[in-house]
């Protein structure tokens, strides 16, 4: 053993014994008598938050999460919920230490809970989204309920910026879990939400990934729906955005396969979010096969290699999305 593990290795000792102490504080607090008819609550919730911090920094969490739940439950005990919820939710923190994802959230939830109950939606909100978070590598479909949640709390409360934004993050995971009726159901949602806020580039955005949504569900009726209603928003008509759906739909239409790639694989679509940007890049016109109108129109071994090389490019992203 070196000298700096030993040196860490009398440090956790240390905390580990300053948390035990801090234990029988807390006990000491709870106890009764003649002169003391109550137990104190408030003081033995502090003393095992000191517990658990000592644990914490020791490296034990699961001694330190069963401090934290302690500690809220003198909270409880003592009528301070919210003091309460913010120790359940350290104690889904200690559980993300371990690895132990799913009891994690269970806590951040529980202390969601709470947080309401206290009157303070917002943070329950921002818990919410932290929960997410720390789920979405693991179990999309969770993390999807978890925002959705928390965009919930947010609209409750008149905070559209904020929900819109939560929505967003949800709407991108139904697109990769590829439930795109939902996708298409959240993705209007947000539309309407940036609407109601004035923010009209974003719902431009929003109405391309709707077309892309759409066309992959097969729903071409949906598509031109979305574009069409969307002339109604300020400074639609004739934009980079407009134009290059009506562009896609018109090649779609037309099962111009070549019109239709040269859309998808333009700047505007690329460089969307991530998920989006896929659908575009794997959309194929119905029954095209996979081939362009130009390299079908080309003469049988034909002398230029350039629509082969672009139909290879296209067989690259064949059995996306759709």
């Amino acid at each position: 053993m070196t000298s700096e593990q030993r040196r860490s290795s009398c440090m956790a000792a240390q905390k580990i014994n300053e948390a035990h102490e801090h234990i029988a504080k807390a006990e000491k607090c709870l106890k009764t008598s003649l002169t003391k008819w109550k137990p104190d609550f408030d003081s033995a919730a502090s003393e095992y938050a000191k517990a658990a911090v000592c644990f914490k920094n020791a490296k034990q969490y699961e001694q330190a999460k069963d401090a934290y739940l302690k500690e809220a439950e003198y909270h409880t005990e003592n009528k301070t919920l919210f003091h309460a919820a913010k120790a359940i939710e350290q104690a889904g923190m200690m559980m993300k230490e371990q690895k132990k994802m799913p009891e994690a959230i269970q806590y951040i939830e529980k202390a969601c809970m709470m947080y309401m109950e206290n009157g303070t939606p917002d943070t329950a909100a921002m818990a919410l989204d932290r929960a997410g978070k720390l789920i979405e590598p693991l179990n999309l479909e969770k993390a999807v309920d978890l925002y959705q949640k928390a965009a919930g709390v947010f609209e409750n409360e008149d905070r559209l910026r904020q929900a819109v934004e939560l929505l967003g993050k949800a709407s991108r995971l139904l697109v990769r879990l590829k439930r795109l009726d939902e996708a298409a159901t959240a993705l209007q949602k947000e539309k309407n939400m940036y609407k109601e806020i004035e923010n009209f580039p974003m719902c431009f955005k929003k109405t391309t990934a709707q077309v892309l949504v759409h066309l992959h569900r097969g729903d071409y009726v949906a598509a031109d729906k979305c574009v069409r209603e969307s002339y109604s928003l300020p400074g639609y008509s004739g934009s980079e955005d407009c134009v290059a759906m009506e562009t896609l739909l018109q090649g779609f239409d037309e099962q111009d396969e070549d019109q239709v790639y040269r859309v998808c694989n333009s700047p505007l679509l690329k460089y969307m979010d991530n998920d989006y940007a896929k659908l575009a890049i794997s959309l194929k016109v119905p029954g095209g096969g996979g081939k362009k109108k130009k390299a079908a129109a080309a003469p049988q071994g034909g002398s230029s290699g350039a629509p082969a090389a672009a139909e290879d490019e296209d067989d690259e992203y064949e059995g996306g999305l759709c």
